[in-house]
């Protein structure tokens, strides 16, 4: 008998831009190899969508879960690397308490009533939606969101929890770091750079994204010249819709 595959997670991630004097700079986390998803890989800052996220969402107008997601990322980001993407009127002192509220399990609306912080959900940019279907492996209906790192925003720092590491590079960086071997990137995030690295701003990917049909995407093994490849569909912008089954890198 197959096996069902489990109720997916809906989770979000950030990608972040910053502009530089050649192709733009994402921020990456390593996550820390003991972690049971994707330990040890590179990854965008990011997690699973809270109770909590859903009850601020409730606040904004819109589909309820894209509000959420949102949300979610602006958290996680926070939380993983100490940036403040999405809010308002917070300065570095309050900042700090919000995140260090966050890593003392205060609940995230909670958190930034205390630090009079205002979130500023909308200038998230829909890029992409994952959800693989492989059983029995934990899936997570993840939504990526795009996002541009003021100039004046300080330099992020680890949690050193679920992330041992975090840097700047740019997409075409961090896949030839996986294609030498010095790095772990999972499908979702390899196919992902492959889009992100065709482009030379982040206007550049916005305005592609916005051309774009946003469905979900859910891999699937298919048979090619006698072996099996993990597929994507070739209408969403991706550059490379297919890898043998036996390069594939999954979470």
């Amino acid at each position: 008998m197959t096996t069902p595959p489990p109720s997916p997670i809906p989770a979000a991630t950030l990608v972040l831009f910053r502009s530089g004097g050649g192709a733009p700079e994402l921020l990456f986390v390593e996550r820390s190899r003991t972690m049971a998803f994707a330990g040890g890989a590179l990854v965008f800052p990011g997690g699973r969508v809270d109770p909590g996220d859903h009850a601020l969402a409730a606040t904004f107008d819109g589909d309820p879960d894209e509000s959420a997601a949102r949300i979610a990322a602006i958290r996680e980001t926070l939380e993983e690397v100490g940036l403040a993407i999405g809010l308002q009127a917070i300065d570095a002192d309050r900042l700090a308490g919000l995140r260090a509220a966050l890593h003392g399990g205060v609940g995230f609306g909670d958190a930034l009533v205390a630090a009079q912080a205002v979130l500023a959900i909308d200038g998230l940019v829909p890029f992409a939606r994952w959800c693989p279907s492989h059983a029995p492996a934990r899936i997570f209906d993840t939504r990526f969101f795009l996002a541009e790192v003021p100039a004046e925003a300080p330099d992020p720092v680890v949690d050193d929890t679920e992330n041992v590491r975090v840097f700047w590079a740019t997409a075409q960086a961090v896949l030839d770091l996986a294609d030498s071997g010095a790095a772990k990137i999972i499908f979702p995030t390899r196919r992902n750079l492959e889009r992100l690295a065709q482009f030379d701003s982040f206007r550049a990917a916005v305005a592609d994204t916005a051309d774009r049909p946003m469905r979900t995407v859910t891999p699937w093994v298919e048979d090619r010249d006698g072996m099996p490849h993990l597929c994507i569909p070739t209408d969403l912008g991706y550059p490379v819709t297919a890898e043998p089954m036996e390069d594939a890198v999954r979470g």
